[in-house]
């Protein structure tokens, strides 16, 4: 498992971000948007994951856009991820994109160890994950859930569920006492990844040392794009 460390190594604040090559690409202007929107010092590990539908997903299920399923192998990714969380001085997040977003959610309700959640535009469509979630408590206090505007409206009927899907773990969440956002952004699901996770991440962190909600601006996102 390949690591990417940016920022305060030796912060007392650490963010988990498993990615993909294309995250990767965008991975240090993440790193300088969230900076440049909280006033703590924070070390973001940027974990490569080589088999994305695999190593992400909590369990098996059918392909839904091509023609690969979906395997079970997020168990295996949780503990590897987990290693990197031993020092219990530290406080950990974990945030990601799309499937990334999902497993962050779901990593969630097997571990206490991350003290709030960072899912950017996550698929909440995994079939049977919304289930999940009723059946289920969540380990942490605080979650950032986004999406972006014209997510739901893919040709693709089961990713176009995604829209109900995450309106309804927003509202379960709140239900269940967490402090959870759902915040809409602009665009299909490739638009600015690495500022919708950098977005969400920003607003676990400000939220938890108890900043607002509106803290972070639109506009210094729309100004990190131009430059």
């Amino acid at each position: 498992m390949k690591t990417y460390e940016f920022g305060t190594t030796d912060s007392d604040i650490v963010l988990i971000h498993p990615a993909d090559d294309h995250d990767l690409e965008g991975i240090e202007n993440e790193y300088m948007t969230i900076n440049n929107s909280c006033d703590r010092n924070f070390c973001l590990i940027a974990v490569r994951i080589d088999d994305w539908n695999n190593d992400l997903s909590p369990w098996e299920a059918p392909a839904v856009f091509g023609k690969e399923s979906f395997g079970n192998g997020a168990s295996e990714t949780l503990d590897e991820l987990l290693e990197l969380c031993s020092d219990k001085s530290r406080t950990y997040y974990i945030g990601g994109y799309s499937l990334a977003g999902l497993f962050a959610l779901w990593a969630a309700y097997q571990t206490d160890v991350f003290k709030g959640v960072a899912a950017a535009s996550p698929s909440m469509w995994f079939t049977g994950f919304a289930e999940y979630m009723k059946k289920n408590a969540i380990k942490t206090d605080t979650v950032y859930l986004s999406l972006g505007d014209r997510e739901e409206k893919a040709h693709n009927p089961i990713m176009a569920t995604v829209g109900d899907r995450i309106r309804e773990a927003h509202v379960l969440l709140k239900e269940q006492g967490v402090n959870c956002i759902l915040e809409w952004n602009k665009g299909n699901h490739f638009k600015d990844p690495d500022l919708r996770t950098a977005k969400a991440f920003a607003w676990v962190l400000n939220n938890k040392n108890n900043f607002i909600a509106e803290y972070i601006p639109q506009t210094s996102f729309s100004s990190a794009l131009k430059s």
